[in-house]
């Protein structure tokens, strides 16, 4: 993303290709400087200065917290229609935390409203320094024009939560019904809850007066799962069959769920077993039934059948470490993201599994542990990354570099853009400001909008050259 270079004690911003000691301007003609990227793990801080966010390279971003911090949420899907291009928006979430004592902890079911933002031009417009002819009167029309639509900045979270001994490692809403949720806890029971009744309160109450107010509760769950050996963090529903689940856990164990009926599961006691490691991430199949896929710390990702016994029906290694997160492409069934603890990221084509060599992309931008990676739900070629770095990073993997397109992107800029040369092509945008980032999830109804959580909280984000690139209702 594009950023400034700030110092607060003396205002100071550095120019592409400045070099530290150079001569100091005199107060009476500062030269204007324009803004350049800024390239994480490459640029360096000077004493006293610091990073700035551009709000300009977003339609929408917006900081907010429930408490402790969360290391897992999801969206919970809702009914206020699929792909909602206008702000405001309202978007509801369910969260686990990480308190300090076990019996701290909860889980969030909170509705943020009043989500304003605005639709911006990927091309930079000038500004009154950059154009001495442009008047005041212009000025300040632009300056109403840049106003975000939606009415106050501030989003507005209700929040209820629901007690929960020990702290939620990972937590899952389903697809179907997703006021059925379902919760890894770290003293290594799986449980599956009804959040219906906080989800129908928040959907009926009003936004006015209630920023930041929450109610606990205490509510039992549906099931109580013991059967796990271990803790875990695998966990996820079937897109196709309502209901069913799978869960993993740090002995390497795999414990299929088939639903009995709206409230109840029988949970298979003979587990899957195909790794020598902790099982990190499961996802199912977009398309097919039986089908899930499954990560370890052993390095390897296992393709597994239900109908075919407890072994996998296929197994290949895919990173030289620890295979962190998965992502099942739902728009192209036949494409895997994963992303490992050496901070690199790789796609895999099913089709090539037959040719012992199932990687079609393999990223190495990152410096630490990926840990979190999802595919786009509104574009077949574009997905997010999370990193220990702090930083979460989206990709396009269908562009290739074209010197002609940015020659005259560059001239359309004026040399308004001061843009690094060694990025890789596909790397569309850098999100920055949260620090130990730990899971991230696009919104389903909300094209261009990603949500993320981090040890200092969530980020609400709707980069404006994803937006743009995404289909129009309008």
């Amino acid at each position: 993303m594009a950023r400034t270079i700030k110092n607060p004690k003396k205002a100071k911003r550095k120019n592409k290709g400045s070099k530290k000691g150079d001569g100091a301007s005199s107060s009476s003609s500062v030269p204007t400087i324009q803004p350049r990227v800024w390239q994480p793990g490459v640029d360096e801080l000077e004493e006293g200065e610091e990073l700035q966010c551009d709000p300009s390279a977003y339609n929408s971003l917006h900081a907010f917290h429930i408490g402790w911090p969360c290391l897992s949420f999801d969206i919970v899907r809702d009914s206020l229609g699929s792909d909602r291009n206008d702000f405001p928006h309202t978007v509801y979430f369910v969260s686990g935390t990480q308190a300090e004592k076990p019996s701290w902890n909860s889980i969030g079911v909170f509705k943020v409203s009043n989500v304003s933002g605005k639709r911006r031009n990927l091309v930079p417009t000038k500004s009154a320094e950059d154009d001495p002819n442009m008047d005041a009167e212009s000025s300040d029309s632009d300056d109403s024009e840049d106003e975000e639509e939606g009415g106050p900045s501030a989003p507005v979270l209700q929040l209820r939560k629901v007690a929960h001994h020990g702290c939620v490692n990972r937590i899952r809403a389903m697809t179907q019904n997703p006021h059925i949720c379902a919760s890894w806890a770290d003293s290594g029971h799986v449980q599956v809850w009804d959040f219906s009744s906080h989800l129908n309160a928040l959907a009926e109450s009003e936004t006015d007066g209630v920023q930041g107010n929450s109610s606990l509760f205490n509510q039992a769950p549906l099931v109580n799962f013991r059967g796990h050996k271990d803790e875990g963090y695998a966990i996820d529903w079937s897109p196709v069959v309502a209901g069913r689940l799978v869960t993993g856990d740090c002995k390497n164990c795999i414990h299929l769920w088939e639903p009995a009926s709206d409230s109840t599961w029988n949970v298979d006691p003979i587990p899957f077993v195909g790794h020598s490691a902790s099982v990190e991430d499961l996802q199912w199949s977009p398309t097919e039934p039986h089908a899930f896929v499954s990560c370890s710390v052993d390095g390897t990702i296992a393709i597994w059948d239900i109908r075919l016994g407890k072994t996998p029906a296929a197994s290949f290694k895919a990173h030289d470490a620890d295979v962190n997160v998965i992502s099942w492409n739902r728009q192209a069934s036949c494409m895997l993201a994963s992303g490992s603890d050496d901070g690199t990221f790789s796609i895999h084509d099913f089709r090539l599994l037959k040719d012992g060599n199932t990687v079609v992309a393999h990223f190495k931008y990152h410096k630490y542990p990926v840990t979190s990676i999802e595919w786009s739900p509104h574009e077949a070629s574009t997905l997010a990354v999370s990193s220990s770095d702090n930083q979460l990073t989206i990709w396009d993997l269908s562009l290739e570099k074209d010197e002609e397109e940015e020659a005259e992107f560059k001239a359309q800029t004026k040399e308004l853009v001061n843009a690094p040369q060694d990025l890789p092509p596909q790397l569309l945008f850098v999100h920055q400001g949260q620090k130990d980032l730990k899971e991230l999830h696009w919104h389903a109804q909300i094209p261009g909008m990603i949500v993320s959580t981090a040890a200092d909280g969530f980020n609400i984000l709707m980069p404006s050259n994803i937006q743009s690139t995404l289909p129009s209702n309008g």
